[in-house]
């Protein structure tokens, strides 16, 4: 039965099939309800498929759904279809769908949001394909390939726990709000070789990320604990508020930031034990929050550094003795620099913890230490790696 009876609206262009249904919501409970459907060229209202509706539904004949089209909560669907729908005006949800395995909606190009979320048996799926979208969700499949959808923009984009999800490629050129990707497949490479702007990203557990043509970040850039070994970004100029930070990456030994010229929040490197130096940021002049370095350096150099308005906490298991005495140069004038430091300044060598401390601590001792070996530089002023680019140190500065 449907919750709500279809209404036909009249707009009989010389066939039932050019009807427009009006409703509500409509419950599909059954494959001989959806073919009640069929009628309609338009559904203006949301639908349902139900949780006992059976293992095959098609859901052919409405090219248009206006509201949103939902399957919650059920383990007994396992094909799921329709040949001609082309737009969802709300979200196409699907949520604990478990037994679910094949789904093509080979003409759908258009959705407010995609949510898939717990369809642990999906393997594969047709779409369009999808080519507009504001938001998606898909979490937890069994999905190897993402080919169905193709966007060129987008607002949210999260793809997490997909545990045989092995590469993604996109002509994604821009992303509003934040990309989320983790805890995928082991293995899994990530391309987009059209993203120009994207406002935050969020990447873990990843083997490959290529963003050849990313020219600005707009907020932060987070990567953690992922497993490439080297990273580029060759075009990318500047971040307009956040941060960039890369923190766990045991793999990592080379970086690329030949345009970097400006982040506007903070900058963290820690734990990445694969990263024998810090020497990736020949152009980078202004830091709008703190500069963070925890690892295994030998080398750190900020060759054209103007301005840094939090502090500059760098600590090293290595031997980084000459690179402090360069760097110290910067510090406030207080800490016998020329000022470009706003915030304290600190540079430890050879401190056997500095892998350790990858949680936001920075030193505000106000002592210098260039290679003294002292290992309690970790302990001070105490601010959150996602709050690095609020530069909250540098008010520090101003009681020097």
């Amino acid at each position: 039965m449907f919750v709500k009876q279809l209404l036909p609206a009249v707009l009989a262009i010389g066939s039932a099939a050019a009807q427009t249904c009006t409703v509500s919501t409509t419950t599909v409970n059954s494959q001989a309800e959806a073919t009640k459907l069929a009628s309609c060229r338009t559904v203006k209202g949301s639908v349902v498929v139900g949780p006992l509706a059976g293992a095959n539904i098609d859901i052919s004949g409405p090219r248009e759904i206006t509201g949103d089209f939902s399957v919650l909560d059920n383990g007994i669907l396992e094909t799921f279809s329709s040949s001609s729908l082309t737009t969802v005006g709300g979200s196409f949800t699907m949520r604990n769908v478990t037994k679910l395995s094949s789904l093509s909606f080979s003409s759908l190009t258009s959705v407010r949001a995609l949510s898939w979320q717990s369809v642990t048996n999906l393997n594969t799926f047709t779409l369009g394909p999808l080519s507009k979208a504001d938001e998606v969700t898909i979490s937890d499949t069994f999905l190897d390939a993402l080919d169905g959808i193709d966007l060129a923009k987008v607002n949210k984009f999260d793809i997490n726990n997909n545990r045989r999800l092995k590469k993604f490629t996109t002509k994604l050129a821009s992303l509003s709000d934040n990309l989320n990707i983790q805890a995928n497949g082991i293995g899994l490479e990530i391309s987009l070789p059209n993203l120009i702007w994207i406002a935050n990203m969020t990447i873990a557990n990843v083997t490959k990320f290529q963003v050849p043509s990313l020219k600005v970040v707009n907020g932060s850039a987070r990567f953690d604990s992922n497993y490439f070994e080297s990273f580029a970004a060759p075009n990318l100029t500047h971040t307009e508020s956040g941060d960039i930070s890369f923190v766990g990456n045991g793999a990592l030994n080379n970086m690329t930031f030949p345009k970097l010229t400006s982040i506007g929040g903070g900058l963290l490197i820690a734990n990445n034990t694969g990263l024998d130096k810090v020497t990736y940021f020949s152009q980078l002049t202004d830091v709008g929050g703190a500069i963070k370095l925890r690892g295994n350096f030998t080398e750190v150099d900020f060759p054209k550094l103007n301005i840094v308005k939090g502090a500059f906490d760098v600590s090293s298991t290595g031997d980084i003795t000459k690179s402090c005495e360069t760097l110290q140069k910067a510090a406030p004038s207080a800490q016998g620099g020329d000022g470009r430091v706003e915030g304290t300044f600190s540079c430890t060598s050879n401190n056997d913890k500095a892998n350790e401390d990858t949680n936001g601590q920075t030193s505000d001792s106000g002592n210098v230490d260039t290679g003294s070996g002292d290992k309690s530089s970790a302990a001070g002023l105490s601010f959150n790696a996602a709050l690095l680019g609020l530069a909250a140190v540098a008010a520090l500065a101003s009681a020097l």
